[in-house]
């Protein structure tokens, strides 16, 4: 997975085109090492169609209050730069891709 910093959270998500799925997430946080798996499982099975980031919260602090993350992990999408969904929470895999194709 490619971790994004605050620079490249705004060069690749918001000014980027087409859709973005960002995984806010800290290294401390279970929830997130068990989606780890997960999250790489959906980039593959949407690749070309999506680009997947992680995002560290700890990392980034001002970034992630902007985003208005309150827990995680959070995923958000956003296509052209502009949030479509979100959803905070450990899933299984195919919970998040419907959830991802339904937005598509």
């Amino acid at each position: 997975e490619e971790v994004l910093n605050s620079t490249d959270f705004s060069s690749k998500v918001l000014e980027s085109e087409g859709k973005v799925l960002v995984e806010f997430f800290a290294t401390w946080c279970p929830h997130c090492q068990r989606m780890m798996p997960v999250v790489e499982q959906v980039k593959e099975l949407l690749q070309g169609r999506v680009k997947v980031y992680q995002f560290d919260i700890d990392e980034n602090k001002s970034k992630a209050g902007e985003a208005d993350v309150e827990s995680v992990p959070t995923f958000i999408i956003y296509r052209n730069g502009k949030e479509m969904w979100r959803n905070s929470g450990e899933m299984e895999g195919e919970v998040l891709l419907s959830k991802i194709e339904s937005v598509l």
